[in-house]
């Protein structure tokens, strides 16, 4: 069956906890996900495949020019298929709708290939304080 993408779509918080355990080889936390993004977030992407929640991002923003990506996840089963990519594709879309003008990302040197390669982010010098 083929997997569907949807801004803003439907989720209950046991499953997207369930999915980020997967997908981050953590425990599976008890995260109010529905209280966060109501507060934090221009929008996310849900992935499907057979009504199942198999891929999420997160993009939340400054009320003005800039969204930042954050959380994405793709279910370990699924990965290095396209998901995540199409995951990505589906926010910028949704972000340059909402008039952002830049998408940020961070991440860890091993998602390098994925952000730039897969997802067409450029390098850029940026700043950061572990807290």
């Amino acid at each position: 069956m083929a997997i569907k993408y949807e801004w803003q779509g439907d989720f209950d918080d046991a499953s997207l906890n369930r999915l980020h355990a997967d997908g981050f080889g953590s425990p599976v936390a008890q995260t109010d996900w529905q209280a966060r993004l109501e507060r934090h977030s221009l929008g996310w992407v849900c992935a499907r495949e057979n009504g199942n929640l198999i891929g999420f991002v997160n993009v939340v923003w400054d009320g003005g020019a800039h969204a930042f990506i954050l959380d994405t996840v793709v279910a370990r089963h699924l990965r290095s298929r396209g998901v995540g990519a199409a995951l990505v594709a589906v926010a910028a879309k949704e972000a340059r709708a909402a008039k952002c003008e830049w998408l940020h990302v961070d991440f860890e040197e091993h998602l390098r290939s994925f952000y730039f390669d897969a997802c067409g982010f450029r390098e850029t010098a940026a700043g950061l304080i572990a807290l």
